[in-house]
């Protein structure tokens, strides 16, 4: 009738202890990583015995530390005669991991393949075309439009203090680190959600330091959270429905032809697969992201985003990117949080590493690499970067 709770915590440490998880039994799973949620998944699994295991686009949101531990631990697993199905959009992943691919497209098997992979058939398979990554796109910086002075901010878990920044008209900042360092704290200060406990933010010149998310709004500032369903759109309601939500309101009644008109527009505008009447939930995650960014005001100061590309397909990557890259060309701001370094610096213009509550000063993404990043996001290097500013400020 009572769960042997000492024998289940024996078997838990030692089933964490044969894959080098470093898991806490006691710990509440609301305190943990998404890393470390996706090991204690895979180790309450196993204890129940089972055989294969399926992985739904299992790095998304994990350090690059915790995804070699997963890659180790899936190899270990299929080592004593496990089936792991491993489901990713990230070609890196599958063919540093897998020992054959099968491509789907709209639920039909399009192709397998075995090693030695060749990654330009792959992305053909996948889309039915070659899809190639444009170069690194630059505005030419114009005036401030976020001006960070010593600020700090803190919740139950970390501090942050004395951050100071200038963000430029045009310019893209990505926020780079383990996931829980910090960054989501900063991003939500910015945008209002969280009050700080010391230091300044002006947005176009406005002290909006101690003001709520609504004035920020007011004042052309836009967040996109990283769980779309949950916190940026609402399940239940259909496209047209958050379009009128989001529209400026003209009067007691909703003009329905007008609004699904309208929601016609930009299904267009924003090539998201659905119609006026589809149900959010109903749409894929590119689609429902390629959603949000339909619902964005113009113009914007300021987009703040959680995550914009996780769990997308390299496609939906490209779009999203062209889409926020056409808003920095009208002089709109952009600060983001990614776990996909490539990602960070493709398309940032300077990076703020986070790490345990310390914030590195800008890096310039034209002159920093993979290596020197994941150095940096692990807790190495911080003394060199800081002699160098020391050196710059001298």
């Amino acid at each position: 009738l009572f769960p042997d709770r000492s024998a289940a915590k024996r078997d838990f440490n030692l089933l964490a202890a044969q894959f080098g998880f470093n898991l806490n039994p006691d710990a509440y799973t609301d305190s943990l990583t998404v890393g470390e949620r996706q090991q204690l998944e895979i180790l309450r699994l196993l204890w129940l015995g089972a055989r294969v295991l399926i992985l739904d686009e299992p790095t998304t949101g994990i350090s690059a530390a915790q995804k070699d531990k997963l890659f180790a631990t899936l190899k270990v697993l299929a080592s004593q005669g496990k089936t792991i199905i491993f489901v990713s959009h990230k070609l890196e992943d599958v063919e540093s991991l897998c020992h054959r691919v099968a491509v789907l497209q709209q639920g039909k098997l399009i192709g397998t393949m075995e090693p030695p992979y060749n990654t330009e058939k792959l992305v053909e398979m996948m889309f039915g075309k070659v899809v190639t990554f444009g170069g690194r796109t630059n505005f030419t910086p114009g005036q401030s439009a976020l001006h960070i002075e010593n600020l700090s901010m803190e919740d139950y878990r970390l501090s942050i203090r004395k951050v100071s920044l200038d963000v430029r008209q045009c310019e893209v900042i990505g926020l780079a680190g383990m996931e829980g360092s910090g960054q989501a704290l900063f991003l939500q200060a910015c945008a209002g959600l969280v009050r700080p406990t010391g230091g300044h933010l002006l947005l176009k010149g406005r002290n909006l330091t101690t003001r709520s998310h609504h004035d920020f709004k007011k004042h052309g500032t836009a967040y996109l959270p990283a769980a779309r369903l949950e916190e940026g759109l609402v399940p239940g309601l259909t496209l047209s429905e958050h379009f009128i939500l989001a529209g400026e309101g003209q009067g007691m009644f909703v003009k329905r032809t007008e609004a699904v008109n309208q929601a016609q527009k930009l299904i267009k505008a924003f090539n998201i697969k659905g119609t006026p009447v589809s149900p959010i939930e109903s749409l894929s995650g590119g689609n429902q992201q390629r959603a949000l960014l339909a619902l964005l005001r113009e113009p914007l100061d300021l987009i703040l985003l959680e995550h914009p590309t996780r769990g997308l397909d390299i496609e939906s990557v490209m779009y999203i990117w062209d889409k926020l890259k056409e808003r920095c060309q009208q002089g709109t701001s952009i600060i983001f949080i990614s776990s996909d370094l490539d990602e960070i610096l493709q398309y940032s213009d300077r990076i703020l590493v986070f790490f345990a509550g310390k914030v590195s000063p800008p890096l310039n993404a034209a002159t920093t690499s993979v290596d020197q990043l994941g150095q940096l996001i692990g807790g190495k290097g911080w003394e060199a970067i800081s002699e160098k500013t020391e050196a710059a400020h001298a």
